[in-house]
């Protein structure tokens, strides 16, 4: 797929030190020579652990099942195909709320490492890409059901120096055309929620799920966070939402092919609600922003793809 103003992918060749892979009890790590890591449970393909600099920059709940027995709360769970419960006049109607991709089992498709920015120092490569597959074939009887379509997803996972690549494929393999919609629900690791805030959304239109879900332009360039926040930002005209700490940069979300983000923060009370959601005061160190395509629907005909994802950095 062709798009303007692309950004640069992380592409995937080498002596020195190589990247390294291995996959056991249910999840795939990988770490390059630089000691940047990331971990993914097959269970959702959830990305639970990115490292980068010997920093964690995604949130995980202590709370949060690990052992496939609901979606993980935190890391990246992948919203996939429809966002929040989905309306019952839809061909999703019957799906759970943010659909099956979260809570399926994938598969494992392998790996590949490539010199992405120029060999490291000592000559081995900075960059590895980890893929994973779920199609039709492999979902519950109940979600086959739920929605009969005959599709292909295949994520991808790029680990670099300093930055994660993250890219959904969505493949139409049947005969009928369907709709879809797509998120990263992505939580991101912060030191301090009062000294945070997210840039790039100025001027975007948004519908405020906390305010009845009525629809705002937001009019500051910057959103601080100073209570629950849940916010669905559509037509974002900048690639870029960057995340800062203390007025200085600590993460740069771009996205990849998508033009929409949510921003989301419990706080206070909507942590203590949820059983998963441990500590209760660990809203003060996570901020969610997902990038996706969640304003209306995305239609595949039969032999479509769609591609979408981002690439964040991050700094020490």
């Amino acid at each position: 797929m062709d798009r303007p103003n692309k950004p640069s992918a992380i592409s995937p060749s080498g002596t020195g030190p190589q990247p390294s892979v291995h996959s056991e009890r249910g999840r795939v790590v990988a770490s390059l020579p630089t000691g940047d890591s990331v971990e993914i449970l097959l269970y959702g393909a959830t990305v639970i652990s990115w490292k980068a600099n010997g920093r964690e920059n995604l949130w995980v709940s202590e709370a949060a099942k690990l052992d496939g027995s609901k979606p993980v709360r935190g890391g990246v769970p992948i919203v996939f195909p429809c966002f929040g419960p989905p309306p019952k006049d839809h061909a999703t109607g019957s799906l759970p709320q943010h659909g099956f991709a979260r809570n399926s089992t994938w598969e494992y498709l392998g790996k590949s490492t490539s010199e992405s920015e120029g060999k490291l120092a000592s000559g081995g490569d900075d960059s590895i890409k980890l893929d994973f597959g779920l199609s039709s074939s492999q979902l519950t009887e109940d979600n086959k059901k739920a929605w009969g379509y005959d599709f292909a997803l295949v994520y991808s996972v790029t680990l670099k120096r300093d930055g994660l690549q993250t890219m959904l494929s969505v493949r139409n393999q049947g005969e009928k055309a369907f709709e879809f919609q797509m998120l990263l629900h992505t939580y991101f690791r912060i030191d301090d929620i009062s000294k945070v805030a997210v840039n790039g959304l100025g001027s975007t239109t948004y519908v405020d799920k906390v305010l009845d879900a009525t629809t705002h332009t937001q009019s500051s360039p910057s959103l601080t966070i100073t209570g629950e926040v849940d916010r669905v930002y559509s037509g974002i005209k900048q690639d870029t939402t960057s995340i800062t700490q203390d007025g200085k940069p600590r993460l740069d979300v771009t996205r990849d092919g998508i033009s929409d983000s949510v921003v989301w923060n419990p706080w206070i009370q909507k942590a203590k609600g949820m059983g998963d959601f441990e500590p209760k005061d660990g809203y003060k160190n996570m901020v969610c922003v997902e990038v996706g395509a969640v304003d209306g629907w995305q239609k595949l005909e039969a032999g479509e793809t769609f591609e979408g994802g981002m690439i964040v950095k991050s700094h020490a």
